[in-house]
């Protein structure tokens, strides 16, 4: 038996084997969302539906096929092999896109929060779709026996043979693959393993940006004459994390999911849309100054951002972080990782609940003479573990999710959990505004909440976060942001609250006016300065 497989299995037939089965058995999403795209109903459409493996296969053959020429092509089906049994099962379980922004989710994410989403189903999925066929291809190729010549010379019919097909495929199908990819761009991000190759090649060019010269910005930033006397001013920015506004109690959820901070007299803005769906996209975005239609994320790497720029302008910064990362942020401001320190009763397993945030963070504000800046970043809602987002007291909802594998949970428990989740921000965002309220003997006080991006609980079979712009739904774009001013930093600066209400009731905001709104808030004077996208620039007073 040995002995005839040797003889029959040879190098071409392993590898069209490879492409075979990664283009039949890893690329369910691909044909799913191009079998809905193209809707075949003719007899032309249909040959253009089954065009798309055999394009695939060419490609795939080709690649491995050139690698035996350098001896590569083993480790080579390898990578290909994990990167599309990978995305198959991320694409099909979450419904996320592979792109560059996913990668950087990847490369920023926290262990505890990687290992969140190991699941049983995952393990034995990869076990099934990709451990198995790797070790099925290694014992396979052992058993085959070439000559490097004729290696080269297979390499070479097979680039003839796969670009002729290549060729008649798309000669006969051109204005078919130009519409549906000219005008479906993301359909090609289903496409494995290219979709996770051109995701990282990608993420690899911009990251190469990171170590460029710093770009100074803001370089003539000071203080108001009238900010450097009398009372202080003390604000405090929290950033929220995958809180979306659908489940805000404050913006007219069915359930009263903001019950503390509906007594807080805040201003709710209830039409914010977000940079972008994911954290390394929007938070880097709306602390950059440039806007979500001019955001360059090569340019944020090395540039200076809001709080360089109040920084230098006197003012006292301070970042606590407890999210893996202010994403480039606060790379030059002085900075907690409140998540390092495991302060019993606050963190579990490498994860705290956002109240790890506030501690001792008063006898920092008692250090402070002059106007302060302190911004938390919060865990929020981050999933897929929803229920490690709160202690068990904040269970106001049943039957929760427990489990990581959302998708496996009723619509009920899923949001359930979620807007747990919401409960226990609309908390935390209350006992800031309370240590607030406790300093405003020495300090005119001030307080803003700005969630990154939103969330899918499930609704289109798209869960978490991260699509792209163009093609993620609202739920990861409709995001809550409110401001509350204490009636001493009213009076001193003479903002007319009703006029703020009003205001935030009728008007399109954005993670954009957050750059204009915190200079505002704090006097900083700088021709960086946007006041129309000020919050609360038309509701100042002489």
């Amino acid at each position: 038996m040995k002995s005839w497989l040797r003889t029959r299995l040879t190098h071409p037939i392993l590898n069209a084997l490879v492409a075979v089965g990664i283009t039949l058995c890893l690329n369910f999403p691909f044909f799913h969302n191009a079998y809905r795209l193209v809707h075949p109903t003719t007899a032309h459409t249909w040959l253009f539906m089954l065009s798309m493996p055999w394009v695939s296969f060419f490609v795939l053959f080709s690649l491995l096929m050139l690698a035996e020429g350098i001896w590569l092509a083993f480790p080579l089906a390898i990578v290909f092999i994990l990167l599309a049994s990978s995305a198959q099962y991320f694409i099909s379980c979450y419904g996320i896109i592979v792109d560059r922004s996913m990668v950087a989710n990847m490369a920023n994410t926290t262990a505890s929060e990687s290992f969140a989403l190991l699941t049983p189903q995952l393990l034995g999925y990869f076990a099934l779709t990709a451990v198995a066929p790797i070790i099925l291809l290694f014992l396979a190729r052992r058993l085959t026996r070439q000559s490097y010549a004729s290696r080269l010379i297979y390499a070479l019919i097979t680039l003839v043979v796969s670009g002729a097909g290549t060729y008649l495929i798309s000669n006969s199908f051109y204005k078919d693959y130009a519409s549906l990819f000219r005008n479906n761009r993301e359909l090609i991000t289903y496409l494995s393993p290219s979709n996770g190759i051109s995701a990282a090649l990608s993420w690899y060019k911009h990251e190469r940006t990171a170590n460029l010269p710093l770009v100074r910005f803001g370089e003539d930033a000071h203080q108001a004459p009238q900010r450097l006397t009398g009372k202080p001013t003390l604000t405090l920015l929290i950033v929220g994390e995958t809180t979306r506004a659908q489940d805000v109690g404050l913006g007219g959820y069915s359930r009263q999911t903001t019950p503390l901070l509906a007594k807080d007299d805040v201003v709710y803005y209830p039409n914010t849309l977000s940079c972008g769906t994911s954290t390394a996209v929007s938070v880097p975005c709306m602390f950059s100054g440039m806007g979500r239609d001019h955001y360059n994320d090569e340019l944020a790497n090395h540039r200076e951002g809001l709080l360089d720029i109040v920084q230098r302008a006197g003012i006292n910064v301070l970042w606590r972080e407890n999210d893996g990362g202010c994403k480039g942020a606060c790379s030059r401001v002085p900075t907690e990782e409140m998540t390092s320190q495991n302060l019993p009763g606050m963190c579990i397993d490498g994860e705290c609940y956002d109240q790890v945030l506030y501690h001792d963070l008063q006898r920092y504000i008692d250090k402070q003479t002059g106007n302060t800046l302190i911004v938390i970043h919060t865990i929020g809602s981050h999933g897929p573990t929803y229920n490690h987002r709160y202690p068990d007291n904040f269970k106001f909802y049943l039957p929760t999710c427990d489990t990581n594998e959302v998708q496996h949970c009723s619509t009920e428990q899923l949001v359930n959990t979620y807007d747990n989740t919401v409960r226990y921000m609309d908390s935390i965002v209350d006992q800031g505004i309370h240590l607030l309220q406790a300093n405003s003997q020495h300090f005119a006080t001030n307080l803003v909440y700005l969630s990154d991006h939103g969330e899918s609980l499930g609704e289109d079979g798209v869960y978490l976060h991260g699509l792209p712009y163009m093609v993620a739904p609202i739920q990861q774009k409709h995001v809550p942001m409110l401001i509350w001013l204490s009636a001493d930093y009213q009076q001193r600066y003479a903002i007319d609250k009703r006029c703020m209400v009003q205001q935030a009731n009728h008007m399109q905001s954005s993670q954009d006016n957050l750059f204009p709104t915190i200079l505002g808030l704090l006097g900083v004077q700088t021709k960086e300065y946007q006041p129309k996208l000020d919050l609360l620039n038309g509701c100042r007073g002489a």
